[in-house]
């Protein structure tokens, strides 16, 4: 009984993770370049030849094929595995705190955005709009939503909705802010206009409280790294940093621990 329970369940949703892994590789190598995320369907790169089902499978395809392509042996970047692997954790994750609910199919999507949002950050220095426009529109459907579970009642709904959408302005606000005051202090351009956009969707799903404390997190990773990086002579003072990937380790903080780390705060500040 605990088996069919508690351990089936959780490997059917680390499978599936690992599964929509494999098509966030897509997202992340076709997006940018302004390719189709369908067609055609997956082949290597290098010799163009269709990928067999078999070499498909997340993760144990690549160990089967030792890491390289099975017509030209081409080498294939052992990150497509651990984007599977991240990705079924991260559901498995999900899962194992918010159990079968709304909010754990919600945050699914919401780890899905964030993790093709990140790496396509870190490999193109972007945030692709259609990723951040659809993930704000995704985070207010899921308040709404979540409200809607909670006593579906119009007003309630409208409330959540509007609470919603004014986190997302203020993510907004504060970026272009920031921004502002950086270039003025930096001489040069100190945000991308996506990391606006990124912080406008943070603010849809997480509201204004789980926004400042993703911004909050972001923000002190950002420092810790990147003066590590300048220390190491791994960056230079005015090479450009991609901060997409902190707001997203940030909000991931948020997602699992904010509850605590607010109320712990709150606690301290007001005992």
């Amino acid at each position: 009984m605990f088996v069919l329970d508690t351990f089936l369940p959780a490997i059917f949703v680390f499978v599936f993770g690992t599964a929509v892994g494999s098509f966030l590789n897509v997202v992340i190598y076709r997006l940018p370049a302004g390719l189709s995320l369908l067609h055609p369907p997956s082949h290597c790169p290098k010799c163009e030849n269709r990928l067999k089902p078999y070499d498909n499978v997340p993760v144990l395809g690549w160990l089967w094929l030792k890491g390289r392509c099975r017509y030209c042996r081409t080498a294939i970047s052992g990150r497509y595995p651990l984007v599977e692997f991240l990705t079924g954790v991260l559901f498995f994750s999900v899962f194992g705190k918010f159990g079968w609910t709304f909010e754990t199919v919600g945050f699914w999507a919401l780890v899905s955005w964030l993790t093709a949002l990140a790496l396509i950050d870190l490999d193109t220095m972007t945030l692709p709009n259609p990723l951040t426009a659809s993930g704000v529109v995704l985070g207010w459907l899921f308040q709404s939503g979540l409200a809607y579970f909670e006593s579906p009642n119009l007003s309630h709904i409208l409330v959540r909705f509007i609470a919603s959408f004014g986190a997302t302005l203020l993510g907004i606000w504060l970026f272009d802010l920031i921004n502002l005051l950086g270039t003025a202090l930096l001489g040069q351009t100190a945000m991308g206009g996506g990391d606006a956009k990124l912080a406008a969707m943070l603010g849809a799903w997480f509201g204004w409280q789980g926004l400042l404390l993703s911004i909050f997190l972001a923000c002190l990773l950002g420092a810790l790294i990147g003066l590590s990086a300048i220390a190491t002579k791994r960056l230079g003072r005015r090479q450009p940093m991609p901060f997409g990937p902190f707001l997203v380790l940030g909000a991931a903080i948020t997602l699992f621990y904010g509850s605590g780390l607010i109320q712990g705060y709150l606690n301290l500040v007001f005992p």
